[in-house]
């Protein structure tokens, strides 16, 4: 190459770098510094922060790597699919198995995705793109992204970003509306486990019969519910330990730096500077609130009706941030008084949101299609 080529390639360079170009570098940069310093969900955020800044080097999913990675992972909806196998491989439903109706609270953990679809729709956003920012309340990225994938591709980068952000905010998001919605001495009661144990054959049943059953029911969602309970269906069998193991580490890593990095790369600034973004995320936020509210809610009726035998601060992990929520529903408890162990309760109505979060994208891929 000679020098005269040499400049205009430079030239090249400089003049197509524009300040929307720089201030998505930056957008990049803090959300690895979101990863690094504050350690929020580093092992997305930190790949789509890297390819945000690629993205608007010249390295976009238009052409080159990352096309080729968008095209292989994100237009098949492989990576979110293969990320179920070992999100499944990681979860253990016992605690939902012992208690049948931690499902109601699962259920009533996904109320924000359809309440932000009706809002979405009546500030003036198409019906496929109000359902794919709805999704964004079930508080489960790979759901999210397998929706936004199919119904709104455009989308595809501010959905992935807000879901896996207010994943990672989950610990300041909550606490604050859990406060609010319930009082001290609800915060108070316990719960005794006291829950029969589940036999092997029950925990390897489970994922054969929910597959069948949500397949029927839910048409547009056994992509998602066969790769999750195949996950779980490795871990409870006993007998591929490897597979297992595979799932839960090599699988999903592997798979969550090459989503990641696509996902980055859509993110230029001409698809991603413009108030739609902010709206994106300002509705996004408030299906997760609306979503603890409505379990929060939810877990109040059952206080009432058992007449104080259920904590309410159960319903507000009826979301699908497994196991963070369940986690966060324990602590909040041991705060009030720290011998109150809940973690299990709490657990199986994280793992029934987990289920939930699954079927309700089914359900919305099906109405929005079917609608369309």
């Amino acid at each position: 190459m000679d020098f005269t080529q040499l400049l205009q390639d430079i030239s090249r360079g400089v003049t197509s770098f524009t300040w929307g170009n720089a201030v998505m570098i930056a957008v990049g940069l803090i959300l690895i510094a979101l990863a690094v310093v504050k350690e929020y969900e580093p092992v997305l955020l930190l790949p789509i922060g890297f390819g945000c800044i690629l993205a608007n080097l010249g390295m976009s999913v238009e052409s080159g790597m990352m096309k080729v990675i968008y095209d292989a992972g994100i237009k098949t909806e492989l990576f979110p699919l293969l990320i179920f196998i070992g999100v499944g491989a990681m979860i253990d439903f016992r605690p939902l198995l012992a208690m049948p109706h931690m499902v109601l609270l699962g259920a009533a953990g996904q109320f924000g995705i359809y309440g932000t679809l009706i809002l979405a729709t009546l500030l003036g956003f198409p019906l496929n793109q109000a359902a794919s920012i709805g999704v964004i309340g079930a508080i489960d990225g790979p759901t999210a992204i397998f929706v936004a994938s199919k119904l709104a591709p455009e989308m595809l980068g501010a959905i992935a970003v807000a879901a896996y952000s207010y994943m990672s905010l989950v610990p300041i998001i909550q606490p604050p509306v859990m406060r609010l919605m319930t009082t001290r001495k609800e915060r108070l009661i316990r719960m005794e486990y006291t829950a029969r144990p589940v036999s092997k054959r029950v925990v390897i049943a489970f994922p054969l019969v929910v597959t069948v059953i949500v397949s029927i029911l839910a048409p547009d969602a056994p992509p998602l519910i066969a790769t999750l309970m195949l996950g779980n269906l490795l871990r409870e069998s006993g007998v591929v330990e490897r597979l297992n193991k595979t799932a839960q580490n090599e699988l999903i890593n592997i798979t969550t730096l090459f989503l990641g990095l696509a996902i980055g790369a859509t993110m230029t600034a001409a698809s991603f500077i413009k108030w739609q973004t902010i709206m994106v995320l300002l509705l996004g936020l408030l299906a997760f609130v609306l979503d603890t509210v409505a379990g929060l809610l939810f877990g109040k009726l059952m206080c009432f009706i058992t007449r104080g035998k259920i904590n309410p601060l159960i319903g507000a992990c009826g979301i699908s941030a497994f196991p963070m929520a369940g986690r966060l529903s324990a602590q909040m408890a041991q705060q009030e008084d720290y011998n109150n162990f809940i973690l299990m309760h709490a657990m199986g109505s994280n793992t029934a949101g987990q289920l939930g979060s699954v079927i309700a994208g089914g359900l919305l891929l099906a109405l929005v299609s079917g609608m369309l």
